[in-house]
């Protein structure tokens, strides 16, 4: 395991670095620049400007000082947009916002989205797996961006109940409608996966063995076919967890979290490459390492496969 776990890291090692050059060469391949506007700079300024940030530079040489100051310092360096902030002090006011609101979308999408499975999977052909699939189809077909404007108009325009936007340093109900939006429509896709993956398993032979001897229903599904079941659940869960930690760019726009989600679309528009690039690398590893996780996590479920 442990051989495993360090081959997949140096692994990494290049894939990030991969990761990083094309980034810069597609960012820097586009027309414009950072300091590009509708009112264009006197040349000299212009050259000053790109002189202070290397960006005069080869883009070889301009690559190589970034791997340099990310490897040896982990410094994505200054933002080109604001003067006064650096591409870290961004991401680390920023990131707690999407990992809070991330992590408690995902906690609640893996428990419903696996409950509505296995219900379904449990009692099929009834009124609860209608019911289970119903809700899951529905949940489906309203993705964030369609979900984010039902709650702030229902929640917010007409009931008043909750704030239609903000963060307040993530009290519960700033919180609740940002998880809802991001949340529901993996649940749905869960649910989906759970179902269809717990029927297989629950009509395979070791199941039936398992009812003749007369084991109770209960028994059953937790001490033999939940694990195995849960095989593609989990692969699912890997770049998910990394999409819902790293915050929806819906999400960031809809509710004014704060979040890097609306930092990383800011950056973009104004053509910060070092805040695309810091985030960029902060969701490429991340995925990196959760992709790790679900590697080591469908060894211990199922012993057959082998790293």
């Amino acid at each position: 395991m442990l051989t495993f776990v360090f081959k997949r890291l140096l692994y990494a090692i290049p894939t990030l670095l991969l990761l990083i050059i094309f980034s810069f060469v597609l960012m820097h391949s586009a027309p414009g620049g950072p300091f590009t506007s509708d009112r264009p700079l006197a040349p000299e300024v212009m050259a000053n400007l790109e002189a202070k940030y290397h960006l005069n530079d080869p883009l070889p040489q301009q690559i190589g000082r970034y791997v340099v100051d990310v490897v040896t310092r982990f410094d994505f360096g200054p933002s080109f947009q604001y003067k006064d902030r650096t591409v870290n002090e961004i991401i680390a006011q920023g990131f707690p916002v999407t990992l809070t609101y991330g992590a408690i979308s995902f906690v609640v999408a893996v428990l419903f989205g696996c409950g509505l499975g296995i219900a379904a999977a449990m009692r099929q052909n009834t009124w609860l797996d209608y019911l289970a699939v119903g809700t899951s189809i529905g949940a489906q077909v309203l993705p964030n961006f369609v979900m984010a404007p039902i709650l702030v108009l229902v929640f917010t325009l007409w009931l008043g109940w909750l704030p239609g936007g903000g963060w307040n340093g993530g009290q519960w109900p700033y919180l609740i409608m940002p998880v809802i939006a991001l949340s529901t429509s993996f649940m749905a896709s869960i649910a989906r996966i759970m179902r269809s993956s717990l029927l297989e398993v629950m009509h395979s032979n070791y199941i039936r063995t398992a009812r003749a001897k007369g084991l109770p229903a209960r028994a059953i599904l937790f001490r033999h076919a939940l694990k195995p079941a849960m095989l593609p659940v989990i692969s699912y869960l890997g770049p998910t967890f990394v999409v819902m930690i790293t915050g929806s760019v819906v999400i960031d726009l809809y509710f004014t979290t704060g979040g890097i989600g609306q930092a990383f679309v800011n950056s973009a528009l104004n053509r910060d490459y070092a805040v695309m690039m810091g985030i960029t690398i902060l969701i490429g590893a991340l995925t990196i390492v959760f992709n790790l996780l679900v590697d080591i996590l469908y060894a211990w479920i199922d012993p057959k496969i082998k790293l």
